[in-house]
């Protein structure tokens, strides 16, 4: 049975979004509704029907998105679903598919998204490109090393968030191109930053923010809510939630931490969906109190093998033969040249043997700088036919500062 696909137009809206409620078990808030509207992208909009019924749903979203050594426009998957009565269908295999080709259409070689469920996009070539950690952090364990460092023309300002939404918005414009995977947030993702209704709070209280300032400007901010409480000796026992802490220079980054390190009447710090290569690894004296945990993050598409390897920076020369599988996107199917150094690159069709077989999900794990090629080949899930060929490419795709997004869409 085949189910016909198209964009919705907005007077299907409420059906089009009954559809994500039911499949992701989730009743928003009216409020978190409308943000949800505002921010959809109607035509990049996809419904699969069973006659008048909506059976399954995605979208994406128009980024422009930092890579290695650069930007690129980068389609958002979001907005995934079909209706629990009609899986097992082909509906969501239907649905990936249309979208890639228009992805492509768009002139876009790269889809990125954060995955509900990550053993299911691997099917359609999306590979784990970023992961993130979470702190929680003891206030009693929470020294810096001595060179840690400081800078005395800095100072703290306490700030409501939404009156220095200008100040953060500078700040985290001159950040994002520091991590590949981080986007331009446009108004309606500050929107969903600074929102602070009750619902938003979920008893965390409300949104506050520090800055780290000297004369010349802001340099950096914190955004945090705290969940006051005292123990059964009247011992102050508050936990500090950490939303962002986004920084230009090490020395404004180490102030805003001790800021939320040294609250008053908090014991702890829970800060969620930080880089894999946080600087506070490096800050905190006593790494073990980080308890850190990890997670997935960012998931990668490459849409357009040789568009989106050319678009891109290496971190060492590489010069070879990939033999890419891909039973989604065909056009990516075939054998490429990379040719690359640090000055740029070059990716066309090849006729030669290759030096590298490996599924296309493999080049979108390591599209962002942190993939994991050659353990990959270690794990038997891609072949090498040139001895020392994976690591090559491995070393030439690697980049530092690691891939992080740090904002689900």
């Amino acid at each position: 049975m085949t189910y016909p696909i198209r964009p919705i137009d907005e007077s299907e809206w409420p059906v089009y979004f009954s559809v994500l409620e039911e499949a992701f078990g989730w009743t928003p808030h009216p409020q978190q509704r409308d943000r949800f509207k505002a921010e959809t992208e109607f035509d990049r909009t996809l419904a699969a029907f069973d006659g008048e019924v909506i059976a399954g749903v995605t979208a994406a979203l128009s980024f422009t998105m930092t890579v290695p050594g650069g930007r690129l426009p980068v389609a958002g998957v979001t907005s995934v679903g079909v209706l629990p009565s009609h899986r097992r269908r082909g509906i969501l295999s239907a649905l990936m598919r249309r979208q890639l080709a228009d992805v492509r259409e768009r002139g876009e070689s790269v889809a990125a998204l954060y995955a509900s469920e990550p053993a299911i996009y691997g099917r359609y070539g999306y590979g784990k490109a970023a992961q993130e950690l979470s702190f929680r952090i003891s206030k009693t364990g929470s020294a810096f090393v001595r060179n840690a460092p400081v800078d005395p023309s800095l100072r703290i300002r306490v700030a409501t968030p939404a009156d220095v939404r200008a100040e953060l918005e500078r700040v985290f414009a001159s950040v994002v191109t520091r991590h590949p995977g981080r986007f331009e947030r446009l108004p309606h993702a500050w929107d969903a930053v600074l929102a602070d209704e009750e619902f938003d709070q979920r008893g965390n209280g409300p949104l506050r923010s520090v800055l780290a300032e000297d004369d010349g400007g802001v340099r950096g901010y914190a955004l945090f809510r705290i969940k006051g409480s005292w123990d059964a000796n009247g011992i102050p026992d508050g936990e500090l939630k950490l939303q962002e802490l986004e920084a230009t220079d090490p020395a404004a980054y180490a102030l805003l931490w001790r800021s939320v390190l040294d609250r008053d009447l908090v014991s702890k710090v829970e800060a969620g969906g930080r880089p894999a290569d946080d600087p506070l690894i490096a800050l905190i004296a006593d790494q073990r109190q980080l308890r850190a945990t990890w997670a997935d993050e960012l998931w990668v598409r490459v849409v357009e093998v040789d568009k989106a390897l050319t678009a891109r920076a290496y971190s060492a020369p590489v010069d070879v033969v990939i033999e890419v599988e891909d039973d989604v996107c065909p056009w990516n199917a075939r054998r490429w040249r990379l040719t690359a150094d640090p000055t740029g690159a070059e990716c066309k069709p090849a006729e030669e043997e290759p030096d590298v077989t490996l599924p296309v999900v493999a080049l979108g794990s390591a599209y962002m700088g942190d993939g994991l090629l050659v353990e990959s080949m270690e794990a038997g899930l891609l072949r090498e036919h040139s001895r020392g060929s994976v690591r090559a490419l491995a070393t030439a795709m690697s980049w530092s500062p690691k891939p992080w997004c740090g904002h689900v869409f």
